[in-house]
Parts: structure tokens; sequence; C-alpha cells
């Protein structure tokens, strides 16, 4: 089993290296946290919420082809 990344190394990587699990617990978590954030974590969870679209589009066209 994989031990899980920490926050502070996932900052310094590209959210397209992210893995899935990684991109929904702190999707979540800065979801929660929403109204206390300032606008770098903001920043953080737009960026994370496009990596999940993304992803999710591109599933969706392997899936129509």
């Amino acid at each position: 089993m994989n031990t899980p990344r920490d926050f502070t190394e996932l900052s310094m990587l590209s959210k397209t290296k992210w893995h899935d699990n990684e991109l929904h617990y702190f999707q979540h978590a800065l979801s929660q946290i929403l109204p206390y954030i300032n606008s770098e974590g903001l920043t953080i969870l737009h960026e994370i919420n496009s990596e999940m679209y993304h992803r999710a589009e591109n599933d969706q066209d392997s899936l129509n082809q």
C-alpha cells in the first residue's frame, strides 16, 4: 500500500500529477473550511476543481469513443 502524500509535498506538484483520491480528499477538506480560507487557498481549491472537471471530461470522452 502506498503512503499518502501530504499537502506540503503535493503543493510542489502540478495538479495533473495528483492521484484522484488526493484531489477528492483535499477538495472536500478545503470545501469544508471555505469560509475561513484566504485567496491562496481559494486558488488551490479552484485548481483542484478544474483538474477534477478536466479528468471527468476526459473519462466521458473515452467512453463515447
